[in-house]
């Protein structure tokens, strides 16, 4: 994450004790506002690919892009309640987003196999970034944060399989 845009601890008048010390805390939540990040504009590229995609795989295509969108929506809630329970807010603006994103945003309509390469492309590179919280997990101890982020992982993983079959 940039450092224009750093996350500060909320402002709550509990201090947060769970057994991670605040700059694992603050470490966990860069990384996290990152896979926030990035699952945000993937979630509306998805979206906008769902409602623009056209051709002979119009039917199988929209409905694919549907599932992975709905995916991202409740993926998108759980990183963030996640960063809120490290006690930290989490980014919630499109201008953050898109700052802090290495997802690549489309403004056009491409055609329908480039909507699933980009796609596939981006779930790769989601899954990465994921990864790169697990190694901070580790060093902090956080199963919690690293479950959420496996569970990512492997339906980043799953999805990008799909579409490079798609594509194939």
């Amino acid at each position: 994450m940039p450092d224009d845009t750093p996350l500060t601890p909320s402002t709550e008048r509990m201090d947060v004790r769970i057994g991670i010390p605040e700059e694992h805390r603050k470490r966990l939540t860069d990384g996290l506002a990152k896979v926030l990040a990035d699952s945000y504009v993937l979630l509306g590229k998805t979206h906008g690919f769902h409602w623009n995609v056209t051709g002979l795989q119009f039917h199988s295509l929209h409905e694919m892009f549907e599932e992975q969108y709905q995916d991202l929506q409740d993926a998108v809630d759980e990183v963030a309640e996640r960063i809120r329970a490290l006690g930290f807010v989490a980014p919630g603006s499109l201008s953050d987003f898109l700052r802090m994103s290495d997802i690549v945003d489309t403004r056009n309509a491409p055609d329908a196999m480039d909507m699933v390469r980009q796609l596939a492309e981006d779930n790769e590179a989601l899954s990465r970034a994921c990864k790169q919280v697990v190694a901070i997990c580790h060093e902090a101890e956080d199963t919690v944060t690293e479950d959420l982020m496996n569970e990512r992982m492997a339906a980043h993983d799953k999805t990008a399989w799909m579409l490079r079959a798609t594509a194939a």
